[in-house]
């Protein structure tokens, strides 16, 4: 723990629920806020169908569906081998891998990216989201009600006080944001009501696993340098990758030193090639139809394990035996070099990411975390650590890496609140219409579509995009960043409502015009109702002769588009002045 986490300062009784929705695998941990008493991070380590030897940190992201949509397993009972027979006879459906159909399309994946399994017939990913956490929050109750003592009354004390930290990847934007908290509203966690909606806060993985660190004194070795650390979060789905170091003159609080990177080379991706392979290899033997197995024990037990050497997967009887295909017992044995290829974009991948980081970083990182499932891999851990040798940096993997980094990161997130400042991911802004200049190149090549406005009387260009934010800035949590718009219009009531539509550019170089090149993403509308002011509007006269005839009396309202980007959400607002004091 901490020295700098005080005692809790509210008034009443709180728990803080951490739902960490992995690709493959699933985590909670909470924390029981008492008055006066400084809190703990615990882990929900009981399951069903997952008690026996002292149960899991973890459980399985998959649910069944039967032919109805209705919920028949989840997690570890899901996986239970007498559902087997249940499940064929009934028809069930199984969901799994959900989690990257919210992938923003911005984060390109592998080809084998269209071998994530299709949602269910009929179900959205929201549903089976909102199905997922509801889960999650029947097994947090159980575990929270049976481990501590007058379990019942202490549930009862916090059910209506519950506060919730969702873990994404790093690259899952508002958007995604959106829908986990639509699927939290959908599982009843909160009321769809504003104060609801305030009880669920985001976090990214990335930011999590610097919390679980810094919480257990793994950086404090790696910052004495006064270099800065980097985070990868390897994953079941995604490699998620944080540069922090010390905040200057802040005790305790730390800063992103480089923008934040996401990619879509989790260890599912290693399955899905070694799935590939195995079918490819022994797809006219007889063994085509234990593909399936053969991928199975794979995944489970022998991806982790694989150090170079040949891999021997276990799929059949002790009868089992073609010396062609190098089956002999029930067991087919891999080359290592087979193997390799498996590992070999991930592996780059993640080695390509590590150094753009660490060229790109503020300040010369030290030391690099490696973290998330995937990092329980022998061969990926030996793989990363030749890589960072030759840059003088120190790779290390935390002993409870398998199951506790983000769950318990997230609610160290809420308590600690240890990152100050992040870095801007995108360039975010507007589009707007700018007055014409003849003595503008720009402006001649688009001279076809300049307008007259009616009210000023003046030449305009369209489809201008206005930075409000650029990329790669490092943004505090109070800081604010703002530019002012004008509206005009012949009639004071067509000024009563102003909207702003806030877009991110995600192209290199800077945007002087809005095109439609897919470079462009719509984050989110601002709408603010300013009919107070209209009223108190001033008229004022088109000067300019192009307006035809005598001058044009209109009015025109000021008012500012403001961001701020330091908090884990975009919080974009639309402020303008009454009597002299700011309105949002």
């Amino acid at each position: 723990m901490p020295s700098g986490r005080g005692p809790y300062g509210g008034t009443t009784r709180k728990l803080v629920l951490a739902f960490d929705v992995g690709t493959t695998f699933s985590g909670i941990s909470y924390s029981i806020l008492d008055p006066g008493q400084v809190p703990e991070i615990r882990g929900v380590t009981r399951f069903p169908a997952q008690e026996k030897v002292g149960g899991s940190s973890k459980i399985p992201t998959i649910i069944y569906y039967d032919k109805s949509g209705k919920v028949r397993a989840v997690g570890a009972e899901a996986t239970r081998d007498e559902l087997q027979d249940l499940i064929e006879e009934e028809g069930w459906v199984k969901a799994e891998w959900f989690k990257l159909h919210m992938r923003p399309k911005s984060i390109s994946g592998p080809n084998s990216i269209s071998d994530i399994p299709p949602l269910p017939a009929g179900k959205s990913v929201i549903d089976i989201f909102s199905d997922y956490i509801r889960y999650l929050y029947t097994c947090a109750k159980t575990y929270i009600t049976d481990s501590h003592v007058t379990g019942s009354k202490l549930w009862a004390s916090v059910e209506s006080n519950i506060e919730y930290v969702l873990t994404h990847p790093n690259g899952w934007e508002g958007a995604q944001q959106q829908q986990m908290r639509r699927a939290a509203v959908k599982a009843g966690l909160v009321p769809d009501n504003d104060e609801g909606h305030a009880r669920i806060r985001f976090v990214t993985e990335g930011e999590a696993s610097l919390h679980f660190c810094i919480r257990n004194g793994l950086t404090t070795e790696a910052l004495k340098k006064g270099g800065g650390v980097l985070i990868v979060d390897a994953g079941g789905g995604t490699i998620d990758l944080s540069a922090y170091g010390e905040a200057p003159n802040k005790k305790g609080a730390f800063e992103e030193i480089a923008t934040p990177q996401c990619h879509l080379q989790g260890s599912v991706y290693v399955t899905a090639r070694a799935k590939a392979f195995l079918h490819d290899f022994l797809k006219d033997t007889k063994f085509a139809d234990d593909v399936e197995a053969m991928t199975t024990y794979f995944d489970k037990s022998a991806k982790l394990t694989f150090n170079s050497n040949p891999l021997f997967i276990k799929f059949g009887s002790a009868r089992d035996r073609d010396p062609k295909f190098r089956i002999r017992g029930g067991q087919l044995t891999l080359l290592g070099e087979h193997v390799e290829e498996f590992f070999e974009p991930s592996v780059s991948c993640i080695v390509r990411a590590i150094k753009m980081q660490c060229i790109t970083a503020r300040r010369p990182v030290s030391a690099v975390f490696l973290v998330g499932g995937f990092s329980a891999s022998e061969y990926l851990f030996t793989k990363l650590k030749e890589a960072v040798q030759p840059l003088n940096i120190d790779l290390c993997r935390p002993d409870s890496h398998l199951n506790k980094a983000v769950a318990d990161g997230a609610v160290s997130f809420y308590l600690d609140h240890s990152v100050s400042v992040r870095v801007s991911r995108y360039i975010y802004g507007t589009k707007c219409c700018i007055r014409y200049d003849v003595n503008d190149l720009e402006h001649l090549a688009r001279s076809s579509s300049a307008f007259l406005d009616a009210t000023e009387g003046q030449l305009y260009l369209p489809n201008a995009f206005d930075v409000i934010l650029d990329k790669d800035v490092q943004v505090s949590e109070t800081q604010e960043f703002r530019r002012t718009y004008y509206r005009s219009a012949k009639d004071r009531s067509d000024l009563a409502e102003q909207t702003a539509i806030i877009h991110c550019y995600r192209g290199t170089g800077q945007p002087h015009w809005f095109e439609n090149d897919g470079l462009f993403t719509n984050l989110c509308t601002v709408e603010a109702d300013t009919s107070a002011i209209c009223n108190s509007l001033s008229p004022q006269r088109s000067l300019n002769s192009r307006s035809s005839g005598r001058p044009q009396r209109y009015f025109q309202i000021a008012f500012d588009v403001v961001l701020s980007f330091g908090l884990t959400e975009l919080k974009a607002q639309i402020a303008w002045k009454e009597n002299g004091v700011e309105k949002r």
